[in-house]
């Protein structure tokens, strides 16, 4: 892996009663990275490392939906999302 690879950030966003498919709704390299995922770690929004994925990723434009190639892996993001999210309200719930 090449720093540069360690230095991406994607931010996905998905409404299934409104979208198609998950879109890129932010993109960025080193410095832009780093705010990306402190923006996210600001609004609890969970982290994942997957650099293959981020790389794949790059290469579309942001508004753009994920293309179609990538569904397996981005689903794979979604459900550790949705898992998180289940788990969070399972435990809030509990108190």
């Amino acid at each position: 892996m090449s720093d540069d690879e360690a230095e991406i950030a994607i931010a996905l966003k998905y409404d299934k009663e409104k979208d198609g498919a998950p879109r890129v709704v932010a993109k960025g390299m080193r410095l832009k990275a780093e705010k990306i995922r402190a923006i996210a770690k600001e609004h609890g929004i969970p982290l994942m490392r997957n650099v293959n994925l981020a790389n794949a990723l790059y290469r579309v434009e942001v508004g753009q939906e994920v293309p179609e190639e990538l569904y397996d892996a981005v689903a794979e993001v979604l459900n550790f999302v949705y898992e998180l999210q289940r788990e969070q309200a399972a435990g809030n719930s509990k108190r």
